[in-house]
């Protein structure tokens, strides 16, 4: 049996988690990750019988049931993973209707998955019924859309505008818009539920006062994802108390929509 750390996904979350950190997404234990896992690509580095220990997980997800996730350990620095990976994720197989979760690898302290892991279980859920391909779920705390959220209105379809209209990109990124909620709660199954529901309609949810939530078919995608938007925040705090005098309009942005092959989000644009 091949030895784990060279899996493929093992070394791609190791190497994104640390440019998470080194963006300053993920101060402390802040933000988590979790990824969809293949049972074929398992099997060449995990005896999937040797079950370690099974973990309660607060909530049901039947639509989840028999697959392995990989993810971020609760409490874990993000900075820390690329020097102990097996300390700090975990790979669990949900069973029981997704209530319990069995560790087959990881959290050798006896530690346990991230407290947001039912938002993610949700997220999940939510995204693969709209595209069946949506493997990752990804949460941190970029300090610009962090920021945009206590001086921006966090109505959904003005908020995503203001994004689309700082970079030309933006509307090409992610044409189906940033959902919104506001200040909740975070590690509860309300907060996941709520969240769950805003990424039936986009794959970034934005928690006001907290950070946000990106959904994507791997890593490099929902790492972009999120990349592109807080750098659309980052020029609005930049500019915001400005005079705008020059912005992106609607007909530029329908120009990158065909240009693209994009479809910006019903009644976005004008």
């Amino acid at each position: 049996m091949k030895e784990i750390l060279q899996a493929p996904y093992i070394i791609e979350l190791v190497r994104t988690l640390t440019n998470m950190y080194q963006h300053g997404w993920d101060e402390r234990n802040g933000g988590n990750v979790s990824v969809l896992l293949d049972e074929a690509e398992l099997k060449e580095y995990l005896d999937l019988t040797n079950v370690i220990r099974t973990i309660h997980t607060g909530f049901a997800a039947p639509e989840l049931e028999g697959n392995y996730f990989l993810v971020t350990g609760t409490g874990k620095y993000f900075k820390n993973v690329q020097y102990d990976p097996a300390n700090n994720l975990g790979i669990v197989r949900l069973t029981e209707k997704g209530t319990r979760a069995e560790l087959l690898w990881g959290f050798t302290d006896g530690g346990r998955f991230t407290s947001e892991f039912p938002a993610h279980m949700m997220s999940h859920v939510a995204r693969r019924r709209v595209d069946p391909a949506s493997r990752v779920v990804m949460h941190c705390h970029p300090a610009n859309l962090l920021a945009m959220t206590y001086v921006h209105e966090l109505d959904e379809v003005k908020f995503t505008r203001t994004l689309w209209q700082m970079c030309t990109e933006c509307i090409v990124v992610f044409p189906d818009g940033v959902n919104v909620l506001p200040w909740m709660l975070c590690g509860t199954n309300e907060i996941g539920e709520a969240t769950a529901k805003k990424m039936e309609t986009a794959r970034l949810v934005v928690w006001a006062q907290h950070g946000i939530y990106g959904a994507g078919r791997d890593l490099d995608e929902t790492f972009g994802l999120i990349e592109t938007a807080e750098k659309a925040a980052e020029i609005y705090m930049k500019i915001a108390h400005l005079p705008i005098l020059n912005t992106i309009s609607d007909a530029a942005m329908h120009q990158l929509e065909q240009h693209f092959g994009v479809k910006a989000r019903d009644g976005y644009l004008q």
